[in-house]
C-alpha cells in the first residue's frame, strides 16, 4: 500500500509491474466477516442479452471513488483467472482533494454460466483489506440481481485502527456507490 497526496494515474502500469509480482494474502475464510450486498436490476432483458463488458472491464466503482489499471487490459485481451488490479482509492471520494492509496487485487475465478455472470479476486500483499470479494449478477426467476459477496476483515494496523469509526463506514459508502453504479450501466442499455 502506497499513499500519494497527488493522483497516480498516469504512474498506475508502473504500479501494475510491482503487484503483478506480490502474493495474496494469506488468510482462513472461516475466520473473515462474511458481507452480501445486492441491487435488483430493472430491465426486460435476460442476463444473456445484457452487455456485461463493461463488467469485465472493472468500471464497477465510480471513478470518485476508485481508478485502476487491469492487467487484461494493458496487455488488450479479456479477463482471465490470475490477472492483477492496481486499485487507486481517493479518501475522500474526491479526485482533486484526497488522499490517494494504491494496492491490489488478483482474479481468482470467473463466473460465466446460463443464470451467474461475474468474477472474483484476493486481496495482495498490502492491500486494506484480506480476503476475497466477488461480483456477480444472477437470474432469478426472470429478476436479475448485482450482487458483492466480500469475506474480508481489515487488513493492516492503520485500517484496523481506524475501523469502526472511518474504515467500515467508508466501505459500506463505497460499495453502495458500486451497486448504484453497475445498475445505472445495465438499465441505460
Amino acid at each position: 500500500m502506497r499513499y500519494y497526496f497527488f493522483n497516480q494515474v498516469h504512474h498506475l502500469k508502473k504500479y501494475l509491474e510491482i503487484l503483478k509480482l506480490k502474493k495474496v494474502m494469506v488468510y482462513d475464510k472461516d475466520k473473515l466477516t462474511e458481507k452480501i450486498t445486492e441491487i435488483e436490476i430493472n430491465t426486460n432483458k435476460s442476463l444473456s442479452d445484457l452487455n456485461l463488458d463493461f463488467f469485465f472491464d472493472y468500471n464497477i466503482f465510480p471513478s470518485k471513488i476508485l481508478i485502476f489499471k487491469s492487467q487484461w487490459s494493458d496487455e488488450n485481451r479479456e479477463m482471465k483467472v490470475g490477472d492483477t488490479i492496481v486499485q487507486q482509492i481517493f479518501i475522500p471520494p474526491v479526485q482533486s482533494f484526497s488522499q490517494k492509496i494504491i494496492f491490489g487485487v488478483r482474479i481468482k475465478e470467473i463466473i460465466n454460466d446460463d443464470q451467474r455472470k461475474g468474477f472474483s479476486y484476493e486481496t495482495l500483499e498490502g492491500h486494506v483489506e484480506k480476503g476475497i470479494s466477488t461480483f456477480i449478477f444472477e437470474e432469478i426467476n426472470q429478476k436479475i440481481k448485482f450482487r458483492i459477496h466480500t469475506f474480508s476483515i481489515l487488513g493492516n494496523i492503520l485500517t484496523k485502527i481506524l475501523g469502526s469509526i472511518f474504515t467500515i463506514p467508508y466501505q459500506t459508502y463505497c460499495t453502495r456507490q458500486a451497486l448504484k453504479n453497475v445498475k445505472r450501466q445495465v438499465e441505460v442499455q
